[in-house]
């Protein structure tokens, strides 16, 4: 029992490891002893943050822009020179995009489909060669991908992109995992509620807007990274080495009202 949620020593990328709930994941990891490589696209940013969280443990970056296939073929390649087998792959980075029906831009679903949905397909692709490196029959290697509440529910804010491509990411997990479940490679999705976060600052920096939001969820409270990091680390460790396929809404209780 005292072994179940280790991922000591286990090899985690995070991609949009740099704010958000990629930086919460990435956190919990290094503190609990794993060996970490946070991606985002700025590069500096990217570097400070390795920087402040190995003074918790491991931690490298590999900056890199995932609107793109070069931008996730170049960051998988240099995933492998660096690493002989990934144990974890968080696919986090994402986008949004809000805007009036009537004016929602074509342009939204063409960048947001390319970075929630393709950049996911691609790197993990990409990756397999190190994830079956790391696979085993009682640790198999992990992929776990960042969907949204807003891919199981309907918003209330306008993100018709975002809520179409999370579901879609919601979908890509359950193909994934019954395709690579053979190979000892399993494939979740953690669906977020409200947590602190630059997609939700707009909405959570306005106390009365914050309110509103705290009042939608069932136990009265925006998310904590300890939330996050909590499941991340359940799902790499031996814990959760029997789960492939599965969503888990980690909002909450927003999803149990429709």
């Amino acid at each position: 029992m005292q072994d179940l949620f280790s991922v000591d020593g286990k090899n985690v990328l995070v991609t949009g490891g740099s704010r958000g709930i990629g930086l919460m994941i990435a956190r919990g990891f290094v503190a609990a002893g794993a060996h970490v490589i946070i991606s985002s696209r700025k590069a500096a940013v990217c570097e400070a943050v390795a920087e402040e969280l190995s003074t918790l443990g491991h931690c490298t970056a590999i900056p890199a822009d995932l609107g793109n296939d070069d931008g996730a073929r170049q960051l998988a390649a240099a995933v492998r020179d660096r690493v002989d087998r990934l144990d974890v792959l968080v696919n986090n980075a994402g986008a949004t995009w809000g805007a009036p029906l009537a004016e929602y831009p074509e342009s939204a679903f063409d960048k947001l489909w390319a970075v929630n949905v393709k950049a996911v397909f691609r790197l993990t692709t990409e990756l397999l060669p190190v994830l079956r490196t790391a696979a085993s029959a009682d640790d198999p290697a992990r992929v776990i991908n960042i969907g949204s509440v807003d891919g199981i529910r309907v918003p209330a804010m306008e993100v018709y992109a975002y809520s179409a491509t999370k579901a879609a990411l919601h979908m890509l997990t359950r193909t994934l995992a019954h395709q690579l479940v053979g190979e000892r490679i399993t494939v979740n999705a953690v669906a977020p509620g409200p947590f602190e976060s630059k997609m939700m600052a707009f909405v959570l920096d306005d106390p009365d807007a914050r309110a509103a939001v705290e009042a939608q969820v069932p136990l009265g409270r925006i998310g904590r990274p300890e939330d996050m990091a909590g499941v991340a680390i359940f799902l790499a460790s031996r814990a959760g080495a029997y789960l492939t396929g599965a969503v888990i809404p980690v909002d909450g209780g927003m999803t149990t009202h429709g």
